[in-house]
């Protein structure tokens, strides 16, 4: 380009920038058009960048006459580009001025119209007054004046930020999350906790009395060191909804158990079961002392004795807690079940007609003897004798007549004298059976006096071993009873 082209354009642009700054009026465009780098109309000719050509129309260089021709119709062209509506945006923008936003610098150019424009040194900004710019509307966006330049400018994210809207959203989306991690954590720690092993190092009994709920049991397994927490205990029960299902007792707890082992063994309610045992021929009252003498049991005794003979002799097993009543209960019936059932199967031809002769006659046998093979034999030797309208003369029934339910001594012997008290229980004065049991039989003398053996013996008397000899006559018997004292002399 010559030298004469150069100042052709040079003064082209410099008047063009005249007439728009004397059109420019309002500050608000005057702000807007210092603001806007890629659109100024302050740009030296050495700045503007080459407009790009719309498409279809090829560059050419700008001619004398050309040039002339766009100054003098710069005023007209300016006037008749703007359409009603776009006046109608510049009122609006004048009463609500907006101002554009820093985007609007680096946002896209777009050239429309039949506005002719320039490769080399040629200001892209179409001519005209300020209005002829992009302002950008309420909305965020720029607005397209005299079919020239259109700018797309997205609202500013500080703007969006501040937005109530967001600012409400962004609110309860953390509170969201903070209740989260609030329920959630303390629930994956109690979980462990409650899963985890437990801290004692050995097996330990624990208690759970009647009528414990979950947080007292809670408390006892806490200071017994059997968890270490009694909350999550609580919690862990509860969320498995086994907190009535819990069972009172005594319990053995292994050791380094967890929280769930525990709830599984009180739930399951296997607690350690306790025995108390009759032996065979104790009388009621001495029942009843040993009774009296378990720790383990609680309550009191009955205040009124039982029959003699209606406890069962046997064990029974219990857990911790369980009433002294409860025990002499359960003897009881079991003693009830046990002789009816032994009843009925007695033999028919017996000489016995009631069930209370059958036990009495079986206590007597049980006092007579405690090896279990003799005990048919001794039950046979009686039968015998009541045949024949013989007296009984066994010597326990003397014993208990002399001194009741509470027994001999164990250091005293059998006096003459005794044999020849008078008592509702001597059978060597009186005839048959005495009037009530003298002690409670077992299920072996039982059974023996419901089917004793066919034998003819009426006698017996003790060998000095633990057994007996038994005989059919009297001189048999009396020659049995030499030996045996003449045994009791060596010792």
């Amino acid at each position: 380009m010559s030298d004469e082209e150069k100042k052709m354009t040079s003064d082209h642009n410099f008047s063009r920038s005249s007439l728009s700054e004397k059109e420019s009026q309002q500050p608000e465009q005057d702000q807007f058009a210092s603001e806007s780098g890629a659109l100024s109309l302050k740009q030296t000719p050495s700045q503007a960048e080459p407009a790009t050509q719309p498409s279809g129309q090829a560059s050419a260089p700008v001619a004398e006459g050309e040039v002339e021709k766009d100054q003098n119709s710069l005023p007209t062209l300016q006037q008749s580009s703007i359409e009603p509506e776009e006046e109608l945006e510049e009122a609006d923008l004048s009463q609500k001025p907006t101002e554009e936003p820093k985007e609007a610098h680096s946002s896209r150019l777009q050239i429309g119209g039949n506005d002719q424009q320039q490769n080399e040194g040629v200001d892209p900004t179409p001519s005209g007054n300020d209005n002829s710019g992009n302002i950008p509307n309420e909305k965020g966006t720029t607005s397209e004046k005299n079919g020239g330049a259109k700018i797309t400018a997205k609202p500013s994210r500080s703007k969006v930020a501040r937005n109530p809207f967001i600012i409400l959203g962004n609110f309860f989306l953390m509170l969201v999350l903070v209740v989260i991690l609030a329920v959630t954590i303390p629930i994956y720690v109690g979980k462990n906790m409650f899963l985890a092993a437990g801290p004692q190092e050995s097996e330990q009994v624990v208690l759970i009395s009647q009528g414990s709920g979950i947080r007292e049991i809670a408390s006892i397994l806490e200071k017994q060191g059997l968890i270490r927490s009694a909350d999550i205990f609580v919690y862990g029960v509860g969320y498995q909804d086994k907190a009535r299902l819990l069972k009172a007792g005594e319990y053995a707890i292994p050791a380094h158990a967890s929280m769930k082992d525990i709830m599984d063994i009180l739930v399951n309610g296997k607690s350690i079961e306790h025995s108390f045992t009759v032996p065979e021929g104790l009388t009621v009252a001495q029942v009843f002392d040993r009774l009296a003498a378990n720790d383990i049991l609680v309550g009191d005794l009955p205040k009124v004795l039982p029959p003699e003979g209606s406890l069962m002799a046997n064990t029974v097993n219990f857990t911790r807690g369980t009433t002294r009543e409860q025990i002499v209960k359960r003897l009881r019936e079991g003693q009830q079940k046990l002789v009816a059932d032994i009843w009925a199967k007695r033999r028919a031809d017996l000489p016995i007609k009631n069930i209370n002769d059958f036990v009495t006659l079986a206590s007597i046998v049980e006092k007579e003897t405690g090896i279990p093979s003799e005990r048919p034999q001794v039950a046979a030797v009686f039968y015998n004798r009541l045949e024949k309208n013989m007296r009984l003369q066994s010597d326990p029934t003397v014993i208990y007549g002399l001194f009741g339910g509470k027994g001999k001594p164990s250091d005293r012997p059998i006096y003459q004298s005794d044999l020849d008290k008078e008592t509702p229980y001597n059978t060597y004065k009186i005839n048959g059976l005495p009037p009530t049991p003298i002690a409670n039989p077992g299920k072996d003398a039982l059974e023996a006096v419901a089917n004793p053996p066919k034998t003819d013996a009426l006698y017996f008397v003790a060998d000095g071993t633990g057994g007996h000899v038994f005989s059919k006559t009297l001189d048999e018997h009396n020659a049995n009873v030499r030996k045996w004292r003449a045994l009791q002399k060596d010792e």
